[in-house]
């Protein structure tokens, strides 16, 4: 393609081959969400094997949900993920409601979120180092954030190839952090004679609830929208789909090898978090992270500092990785002419779209101090015929917490759309026509037990109290993103 009148060019050069390709599947993925949510976990569901099972489920609908997209992205390799395959297989509306909800809530509010945990674990190493109860202050962590968002924002708007080596040695060190983890214990208990904290299968608590209740069951939804978060992002490599080299045969290579190896070490991680800490003390650890505290109960004060230091890498590899892919979509989306056109430039120089990714690293930064300043400010309840929405934050909710929760339920409705498009797709280019290197085994029964699980976990959302608020603003952010199409889309978009 010609460059435009800046000298850039409007297409995205194949760069990234299948171990970059796979870093970002892993490396987006590994973030906060194995090192904080067991906390949630625990909290909502008081037995092994059940928490065991939440983990399992999380795991196995991302499998399902990967055998399908490997289909659908081998079939549109296009810069903008979801964006694309939604609109190519509903109509640009559909793929500019998933770009509305994306840009402005789903992908910043990760980026914010994770910068918050990075941030967290800085303080928490500072604690530890200097032996104080706190070191930064509520808002000096705040901008600390910012500051991280807009530095690695920096970073990956220099090149994609050099985004893409950072992001394979910082994925190399938080999968050996995190096997780390998992052989700890039985190292421990192998070459330690006495240990101050031994590991013990007594830790892990009973196994099964006596009887099963349907809010038991709502407690345990609520548990897997905590992990779904912890495996949130094994999407990622739709959005860089056009700059993988073979896309036929390193996308499904990537995706799927990704989403298994993140099964294996997240419950390699959990059974090693219980035998440490007690599923009684699991729930209770809230101002630290279960792997700083599980550190710290094996290791005294050297070893809270090294799980700290776990932490701050692995998020700060997660948030390299979203501000890797995020600007492709509104570079996409741009190139549809469905924002701004400004957005679809991308720089002679870098090849990157330099413009799509300051605005989204700008708009992340500002999610962080909206969400802390969601703390300072009390909004009436509202009633609706019986039901009640305070989308007030509770006192002893993290900015962490405000903010996957509110990225979860856009996520989840809008990703599911995804999967069931490939029966779509399946109609309209039959395997008797379409050769591709790549079919989704156990079609059409994978797809659909995929949206019926998710279907479960959205309904489960409107009916859990705490996060019902967040699911009626998601829903209210869509219908907005449906009026701004019709009002500002070209028309012949629109008709």
């Amino acid at each position: 393609m010609k460059p435009d009148a800046s000298g850039s060019t409007n297409s995205l050069p194949r760069v990234l081959g299948p171990w970059m390709a796979a870093a970002l599947v892993v490396g987006t993925v590994i973030g906060s969400g194995v090192f904080k949510k067991p906390q949630t976990v625990a909290e909502r569901v008081p037995e092994f094997g059940p928490a065991m099972l939440v983990w399992i489920l999380g795991g196995t609908l991302a499998l399902l949900g990967a055998l399908a997209l490997a289909e659908i992205a081998v079939l549109i390799p296009r810069a903008g993920g979801n964006y694309a395959f939604l609109k190519a297989g509903y109509g640009r509306l559909f793929g500019f409601l998933w770009g509305w909800v994306e840009f402005w809530i789903i992908r910043s509010a990760s980026i914010a979120s994770l910068a918050v945990m990075f941030v967290e674990g800085l303080n928490d190493v500072l604690r530890q180092s200097l032996q104080q109860s706190e070191v930064l202050s509520f808002w000096s962590k705040q901008l600390t954030a910012v500051g991280v968002i807009l530095g690695l924002g920096a970073l990956n708007m220099l090149g994609t190839v050099l985004g893409g080596r950072v992001q394979v040695v910082l994925t190399t060190i938080k999968i050996g952090s995190i096997l780390g983890i998992i052989a700890l214990p039985w190292l421990i208990l192998a070459f330690v004679a006495s240990p101050e904290n031994p590991p013990k299968l007594e830790n892990l608590g009973r196994f099964w609830p006596e009887s099963i209740s349907a809010s038991y069951l709502g407690s345990f939804g609520a548990a897997l929208v905590g992990v779904l978060w912890a495996y949130h992002g094994w999407m990622n490599i739709g959005p860089v789909a056009e700059e993988v080299r073979e896309p036929q045969k390193n996308i499904p290579r990537a995706l799927l090898g990704g989403v298994l190896l993140l099964i294996v070490i997240y419950l390699g991680a959990n059974v090693s978090y219980y035998l440490v800490i007690p599923q009684t003390e699991m729930k209770d650890v809230k101002n630290t992270a279960v792997s700083t505290e599980f550190a710290l109960r094996l290791l005294g004060p050297v070893g809270a500092i090294l799980g700290s230091g776990v932490l701050m890498m692995s998020v700060f590899g997660s948030l390299n990785g979203n501000l890797l892919v995020g600007p492709r979509l509104l570079f996409a989306m741009a190139r549809d002419r469905l924002a701004p056109e400004a957005l679809v430039r991308v720089n002679a120089s870098t090849q990157t779209p330099m413009a799509a990714g300051v605005v989204l690293a700008g708009w992340s930064a500002l999610m962080v101090a909206g969400a802390a300043a969601m703390r300072e400010v009390t909004l009436p309840t509202l009633e609706l015929e019986g039901l009640t929405l305070d989308i007030n934050v509770p006192a002893d909710k993290s900015t962490f917490d405000i903010l996957t929760d509110f990225a979860m339920f856009g996520a989840v409705a809008f990703e599911t759309l995804v999967i069931v498009s490939l029966f779509v797709f399946r109609r309209r280019y039959p395997v008797s026509e379409v050769k591709l290197s790549y079919r989704c085994p156990g079609y059409p029964i994978v797809p659909a037990l995929y949206a019926l699980i998710m279907a479960a976990v959205l309904v489960n959302m409107f009916a859990t109290p705490d996060q019902r608020s967040q699911a009626f603003v998601g829903v209210g952010f869509m219908l907005v993103g449906l009026l701004v199409y019709r009002l500002f889309a070209p028309k012949s978009d629109v008709a």
